[in-house]
């Protein structure tokens, strides 16, 4: 079946041009990740939207190269004795004199609100040097991370009381050289998290969120979708851009939040074509509470048609469940005809969904490539009303 997201395709990181998986020249060398924003990868398989993507790894992240595949394309890494990942070629930097640290210990660890970013609380977690690591962001309020080449030297974990979010902190040993940390949390949603490194403590900030959620005071980012000459899906009968509908929609909800208000910030307000890693990269230093991006669909196959919502951490489901439930009340304007359900999809690949900084959200309105949906995506009041739908989801999907 052709994947359905062609409206998505333009946008995305460019795809491998490989159909099946590379071989791979065995090697041994010490590198380093050379971003905060280096992708690690599970495998060299990939799709429409890129290779499955284990974790992004902050930078000068030591790593125990062990091969470079047969297109040169990317680094296979030594993560544990029975785990390998992958990193592009341009993500690392070889060094020859370096070693990579063997048989490392963990040290004793801390968990205290953070004085430096009030909001948060800080678990600090020390370590013979800037490890891979790898976090997962669960359901009900528990967070995950998986620690690479240490064995478990913590006799200590001091947890002091101006912690305001993280109720326990615990681990345990699962093989040679993992050692997976466990986060709990006092309330059982998420408002996100951070993993980064200062010097060689690996910190993970976890966001407390509002004491009592509510649009006003909040800040939410749009997206909207593609823009310039990256211009989406096109409209099957109309030729109508993506990226047009889009904006138009985006801007809407702006103002119905604005009207609420809530700061909002725009990731495009122009017809202009910003890149996947400026947008991200923006939103680390704006860290709104809340991302909702905004798209059309597609697909090769013209009767697939209806609204859909997207997720990859599991912790973030149930924002786009609530926003799904409420497109799908968006009136069509035919007496007795309900929206068509796509559905919710989860684990999905698309870069503004890879975030674990704040909960985010993927929508999809109807396929530009099936006549009946298109029919609606023009008719500008029903991306009136599509807006208004996103706006509750928004509202709802905090409480």
């Amino acid at each position: 079946m052709k994947p359905f997201v062609t409206g998505l395709c333009l946008y995305l990181l460019p795809a491998l041009l490989w159909a099946q998986t590379p071989t791979v020249r065995d090697t041994l060398l010490t590198g380093f990740t050379r971003s905060e924003l280096t992708p690690l990868y599970y495998g060299l398989g990939t799709d429409r939207l890129g290779g499955a993507r284990m974790e992004t790894l902050d930078s000068a992240v030591v790593l125990n190269l062990t091969g470079l595949d047969s297109s040169g394309r990317f680094w296979r890494v030594r993560l544990a004795p029975s785990l390998s990942g992958f990193l592009p070629v341009e993500q690392v930097r070889i060094d020859t004199t370096a070693r990579y640290p063997t048989g490392g210990l963990t040290g004793n660890w801390t968990v205290s609100g953070d004085a430096a970013l009030p909001g948060n609380d800080v678990l600090a977690i020390r370590l013979p040097a800037r490890l891979p690591y790898r976090g997962q962001l669960l359901a009900d309020g528990h967070l995950i991370v998986d620690l690479f080449g240490v064995t478990s030297n913590t006799n200590w974990i001091t947890q002091r009381e101006s912690a305001g979010v993280i109720r326990d902190v615990w681990f345990e040993q699962l093989a040679d050289e993992i050692l997976r940390v466990h986060v709990t949390l006092k309330k059982p949603r998420s408002w996100g998290y951070s993993l980064g490194y200062a010097k060689n403590t690996l910190t993970m900030r976890v966001r407390r969120g509002p004491a009592k959620p509510r649009l006003r005071g909040m800040t939410v980012a749009v997206d909207a979708g593609h823009g310039g000459s990256n211009t989406g899906a096109r409209g099957l009968e109309t030729g109508v851009l993506e990226k047009d509908m889009t904006l138009d929609v985006a801007r809407q909800v702006r103002d119905l939040l604005t009207r609420k208000g809530v700061r909002v910030i725009m990731t495009r307000d122009t017809d202009t074509n910003i890149g996947p890693t400026a947008r991200l990269r923006a939103m680390r230093q704006l860290m709104p509470d809340l991302l909702v991006s905004i798209h059309f669909n597609a697909s090769g196959i013209r009767a697939v048609r209806g609204m859909s919502t997207y997720y990859k951490h599991l912790g973030f489901r149930p924002l786009s469940q609530v926003m799904l439930r409420e497109l799908l009340r968006v009136k069509t304007g035919i007496p007795g005809e309900k929206m068509p359900e796509f559905g919710n999809v989860g684990h999905f690949n698309f870069f503004f969904n890879t975030p674990t900084e704040y909960p985010n959200v993927l929508v999809e309105g109807p396929f530009l490539s099936n006549s009946a949906d298109e029919q609606l995506i023009v008719d500008p009041r029903f991306r009136k009303r599509m807006a208004r739908a996103i706006a509750t989801g928004i509202r709802k999907g905090i409480r």
